[in-house]
């Protein structure tokens, strides 16, 4: 009886551990799923990613799939249900996604990610079959009205201050919305590239500000929504592209039958209305660049512009080894960032170390500032020396001609400083020659009292350490001088091995400007250490960067698609916030923080694993 009572008690116990064990396994499941299977080409539809069970507060980074062959409309919208069941905590939360084919045939939306409980969790592929509309199911998709009228009513214009310039000349362009309709915050589909120039953004804008302006004879609410000065690197017909927004239009749903229930629902008094997204795209710009004027003076380096060049030391009566600083300062309107300063001719004597560089720039509607250079400079000889003049000649395109500025020579008297200090290098001094009278002794040619040693020391190990050392230290300095060597000889090299550390000081100042509440410093800054890393990694000039081509040497070099997914909506917020509400991004400030240190490391690890 005994025996069978155990056996009982045993077979209940184990059930319970394989119930709670089943459990467990199914606790967490992460789906997905669409609205309709078949849709028709102007349809529009849902896509639900949801992840059930546990506390939905432990999951991050959601990975969506790359949704190739469809427009998102809206999306990725969050929203979560949370329940507590005898003290414990289970929900699910859902990621979803408004989006419209963008052609008929078979697709496939890929596997989603979620990470929980340090475990990843994936979705199975969706098949979803797109078939032919008609031009009716589209209007109605847009709440009754055409994709033309919409269109006429919400538009980006592009407008550039010259569509002729001098090679370096500023150029300002200028993206300003026009509406007659309700909108909403719009989403970037796609940056502008400014291939053939060198771009510095105007502003920032901080927000939408409406005005009403007149475009073509009609009356329009005009917002300016992004300007940036171009500066042409290169001659010949040049091309802005286009500059393409997602804009959310409020409209009021139009009568669509005789129902009466639809003309009473449809009165003024309900206001019946919904959003519908319409995809703008700027007009593109073309620029004919013309050379400068042949024959410069030799000075000459390529700055244009309105400028000054003053040069001056800071002190002209030193002593041997005393260092002095003499600085160069350009300044005034045109491209700070790549005028070059002259070099200084110094006298002999002189040691001149490398130079400090500070650059103040001004971002308004004519970029101007100041490049200030120091140069730390040290006399080793004493006795009157001067320091040359030196020229600097730039082009200025108001009036059409190069001109030369020249500063002054500077007299330095450097007096001898050390006493000793010359005759140390002459020789010896008087005094360290001494005659003794023993200086001179005779040779000893017997009574030595020699005797055998007794013991032969052997070679102790510090011996072998003292010659060991010292070559292994000499074969690890001539590696690494080689390797700098080989990095100063080839600039992209060194960018490429620098990407990293580059971008990790620009990460720490976007992180200073979030704990500061700071949120325009820190998108700004956020966007400078994605773009300068991808700029240093993937060899490509400040110039002539865009996402576009940034994202087509990633998929070259076989970096994941939700990667690059990932990397691409993470720029879209940086360039969204320079002129979305200051309130509306600070919520999501920290996470987009962690996911840009995420995906840089996570690019990075995938290149360096291709190289």
């Amino acid at each position: 009886m005994l025996n069978q009572n155990s056996k009982k008690y045993f077979l209940t116990v184990l059930l319970f551990i394989f119930s709670i064990f089943v459990q467990t396994i199914n606790a967490q499941q992460f789906n997905a799923t669409v609205d309709k299977s078949t849709v028709g080409q102007y349809d529009r539809f849902q896509i639900y990613f949801t992840f059930e069970g546990g506390d939905v507060n432990g999951i991050s980074n959601f990975r969506p799939p790359a949704l190739t062959g469809f427009r998102i409309l809206s999306g990725p919208n969050q929203s979560s249900n949370m329940q507590i069941i005898n003290g414990k905590v289970s929900g699910s939360i859902t990621f979803s996604y408004i989006v419209q084919p963008s052609n008929i045939g078979e697709f496939v939306i890929q596997s989603a990610s979620i990470d929980y409980g340090g475990k990843t969790f994936h979705t199975q592929p969706l098949k979803l079959k797109v078939e032919k509309g008609t031009p009716q199911q589209q209007k109605e998709s847009t709440g009754g009205y055409s994709q033309e009228e919409l269109a006429k009513n919400v538009f980006i214009v592009a407008e550039a201050n010259k569509t002729r310039a001098l090679l370096g000349e500023q150029i300002t362009v200028t993206y300003k919305l026009y509406t007659k309709l309700n909108i909403s915050s719009p989403q970037i589909t796609k940056l502008p590239s400014y291939e053939g120039f060198w771009a510095e953004e105007v502003g920032p804008l901080q927000n939408i500000n409406f005005e009403i302006g007149m475009y073509k004879g009609e009356r329009y609410r005009v917002a300016k929504i992004k300007q940036v000065a171009l500066f042409p690197s290169k001659t010949g017909t040049l091309s802005v592209s286009p500059f393409e927004l997602n804009v959310p239009v409020i409209v009021k749903k139009k009568k669509t039958g005789n129902d009466v229930f639809d003309e009473f629902f449809n009165d003024s008094f309900f206001g019946r209305s919904e959003t519908v997204e319409i995809k703008t795209r700027s007009n593109t710009i073309k620029v004919e660049v013309d050379p400068l004027p042949q024959n410069p003076s030799a000075s000459f380096t390529g700055s244009v512009g309105d400028l000054s060049f003053k040069a001056e030391v800071d002190k002209k009566d030193v002593v041997t080894n005393e260092s002095l600083t003499l600085r160069l300062t350009v300044g005034g309107n045109g491209n700070i960032k790549l005028i070059k300063v002259p070099d200084p001719i110094l006298p002999s004597g002189f040691e001149k170390y490398e130079p400090k560089n500070v650059e103040n720039i001004n971002r308004g509607s004519i970029i101007s500032g100041q490049k200030i250079i120091d140069y730390l400079i040290v006399p080793r000889t004493a006795g009157e020396k001067e320091i040359p003049p030196m020229e600097f000649t730039y082009f200025n395109p108001s009036s059409r001609r190069y001109v030369t500025l020249k500063s002054q020579p500077f007299k330095i008297n450097v007096r001898q400083g050390v006493a000793g200090s010359e005759t140390a290098s002459q020789g010896f001094s008087q005094s360290d020659v001494k005659l003794l009278s023993e200086d001179i002794r005779f040779i000893k040619t017997s009574n030595f009292n020699l005797e055998p040693k007794q013991e032969i020391s052997l070679i102790k190990p510090w011996f072998w350490v003292s010659l060991i050392v010292p070559f292994f230290s000499l074969v690890g300095a001539v590696v690494v001088k080689r390797r700098q060597d080989k990095l100063s000889g080839n600039v992209q090299l060194m960018r490429y091995q620098k990407a990293e550390k580059a971008a990790r000081k620009r990460l720490k100042l976007s992180k200073e400007a979030l704990d500061r509440n700071d949120i325009t410093n820190f998108y700004a800054e956020l966007s400078l250490a994605l773009f300068g890393y991808l700029e240093d990694k993937l060899g490509i000039q400040k110039s002539e960067f865009t996402l576009e081509g940034a994202v087509e040497k990633l998929l070259r070099k076989n970096v994941a698609e939700d990667l690059i997914t990932q990397l691409k909506r993470i720029a879209g917020k940086c360039e969204y916030a320079r002129f979305a509400p200051q309130g509306e991004l600070s919520a999501e400030a920290a996470s987009l923080y962690n996911e840009a240190v995420k995906v840089i490391v996570d690019v990075d690890s995938s290149l360096e694993r291709r190289r």
